[in-house]
């Protein structure tokens, strides 16, 4: 079975509190007295103490046109994308001649060609290697980009294949919008990028033991509720992007997770109740919570999704494999032969897990 065999991260360099961002954004929104109160303590009750941004708050306060966003995005995806591709690959000491395909992801931008044409060139990889850009994934993208990796590399054990997760949703700030969905999203959304690097199982094989050794990939499943496609999103606009964030998703996620979590285990011929770690998308507290409780999760099992919900906020596509990397490294890192879940959700409303096992 494929192994994920390095992962690395990055956030932009503009950092901010949740105060700083209310002091800042509160005068933007046409809103006063009460409903400006009520606006404001959104930011109050995400569970969130940071997040960070490739603007400055200011600047990311000034209206723009949607042509004037997609060029900030390209320029920043571009350079994040390629700090983490190249942290990644250093840090599993593969050169990027070796990889045999690379998987871009992204939800909060449009580039044409896409992200991984771009860092062909900046990194220096063969020219015959296979690209598969994935958009419009939302939040799920992140999961579903390794989910088909793994699918790459069950036909082709003696590959490389490099994720590469970018999401700038700071640049989808709506000031004129006050719709709750649209306020929820500036209280809740930040910046970052990962980067993770899987392979084929005699690739893994040939390595050179370590401490680390990876994550064994065991086996995936998605799921797409039935006509809920009013759940998650954005619409787009001659201003950009507007936010879409329906109240039932924790409601829907609860009702459906565990069955699909038996589900993937069945498949792999594994025991749902053996499962230990539990690397869930921190898409806010409300979806913690809701996993926690079709689970029967304790914190301590999701913990990991917590710190990276209050350090970085929900970096859409990015945030599981944030909390990946920590699943992966310190203290958090299980012992070999754990088995744990993989499970991240967005528009569809879809579902992606993943079946892990430690080495």
């Amino acid at each position: 079975m494929p192994v994920i065999t390095n992962i690395a991260t990055a956030v932009p360099s503009f950092a901010a509190t949740q105060a700083e961002v209310k002091a800042v954004f509160g005068p933007l929104f046409p809103l006063s007295g009460r409903r400006l109160g009520a606006a404001m303590a959104l930011f109050d009750h995400t569970e969130i103490a940071t997040r960070h941004s490739v603007l400055s708050l200011q600047e990311i306060s000034v209206p723009r046109t949607l042509t004037q966003t997609m060029e900030v995005y390209a320029t920043h995806a571009r350079r994040l994308g390629e700090v983490v591709a190249r942290d990644c690959l250093r840090g599993a000491d593969v050169g990027a001649d070796a990889l045999d395909m690379m998987i871009t992801v992204s939800c909060t931008g449009v580039m044409i060609p896409s992200l991984d044409a771009y860092l062909m060139d900046a990194l220096g990889t063969r020219r015959d290697l296979r690209r598969l850009p994935l958009t419009e994934l939302g939040c799920v993208g992140g999961a579903a980009a390794v989910a088909r990796a793994f699918d790459y590399l069950r036909g082709h054990p003696r590959a490389r294949v490099l994720v590469v997760a970018v999401e700038l949703p700071s640049l989808s700030l709506q000031r004129l919008d006050v719709s709750p969905d649209n306020l929820v999203a500036s209280a809740l959304f930040g910046d970052g990028a990962a980067a993770v690097l899987v392979t084929g199982d005699e690739v893994a094989a040939a390595a050179a033991p370590g401490p680390s050794a990876g994550v064994r990939i065991l086996e995936t499943l998605c799921h797409t509720r039935p006509e809920s496609t009013r759940a998650l999103g954005f619409d787009l606009h001659e201003d950009g992007f507007h936010a879409v964030l329906a109240k039932d998703v924790p409601a829907l996620l609860r009702a459906d997770l565990g069955g699909l979590v038996a589900a993937l285990a069945t498949a792999a011929g594994a025991d749902a109740r053996a499962l230990e770690a539990f690397v869930v998308h921190p898409g806010g507290k409300k979806i913690l919570g809701a996993v926690e409780e079709a689970l029967g999760l304790r914190r301590e099992q999701t913990q990991p999704s917590w710190e990276v919900l209050r350090q970085h906020g929900n970096q859409s596509s990015a945030s599981v494999l944030f909390v990946l990397e920590r699943w992966m490294r310190g203290e958090a890192r299980p012992v070999a032969g754990t088995t744990g879940v993989m499970a991240a959700f967005g528009p569809g409303l879809t579902t992606e897990l993943l079946l892990l096992e430690w080495l």
